[in-house]
């Protein structure tokens, strides 16, 4: 009977203990887990958040008006012109304030022609659409400012920038006036007081050539 009993007793401790180490190990699984649940999730969250800002200001949320349509269709290939004007100006240019204002358009330009892509095609409207543009250089004027260096290249590269942003502000003018959509009116703001400032300068760099 006493052996029964030890017996009994010693299987009885036996399952407690293998029960507790089980819940034990449960535990500590489940803590993991829900741990890396937590982390993964913030990491998620951290990128959903990183990204927001870049999509939301390549769109143009809001309603649109055939003005709007217009300023971006016409202000694409302005900006490509723009930059391919500054293209010219690798090895040609001279003057340190005229290289530096290159460095300024590409760098602004660029991302605002990629912005407007997104918007037209946000609208379902066509890229292009024709439209004829103030301030456009020729293909002859593109020529000869190929063929020029040095300091006559900085004075036809600042000629001929000037008439292209003053066809760039007019354009925006006309955007500020009759536009509906607030994000494309902002661009129109930000192109008349950039470009605006850049004639400034273009001219009193000519003045010095």
């Amino acid at each position: 009977m006493r052996a029964f009993t030890n017996r009994t007793t010693r299987k009885l401790a036996l399952a407690a203990a293998l029960a507790g180490a089980g819940l034990l190990l449960t535990a500590c699984g489940t803590d993991d887990g829900m741990s890396g649940m937590d982390h993964g999730g913030t990491s998620a969250s951290s990128s959903a958040t990183a990204s927001a800002p870049a999509a939301a200001g390549d769109t143009a949320p809001g309603g649109f008006n055939d003005a709007d349509v217009m300023f971006a269709q016409m202000m694409i290939p302005h900006h490509q012109q723009a930059l391919e004007m500054a293209k010219l100006a690798d090895g040609r240019a001279e003057d340190p304030e005229v290289k530096k204002l290159v460095t300024a358009i590409e760098q602004a330009q660029d991302p605002e022609i990629q912005k407007m892509k997104t918007w037209l095609k946000g609208w379902g409207k066509p890229e292009s659409a024709g439209h004829s543009m103030g301030g456009m250089m020729s293909d002859q004027d593109m020529k000869d400012l190929a063929a020029t260096k040095g300091k006559a290249f900085d004075q036809k590269f600042a000629e001929l920038m000037i008439a292209h942003h003053d066809g760039a502000v007019a354009m925006a003018k006309d955007e500020q006036k009759s536009g509906g959509n607030a994000t494309a009116k902002k661009l129109a703001d930000d192109v008349v007081r950039t470009q605006s400032a850049e004639i400034a300068q273009l001219k009193k760099i000519l003045d010095r050539l």
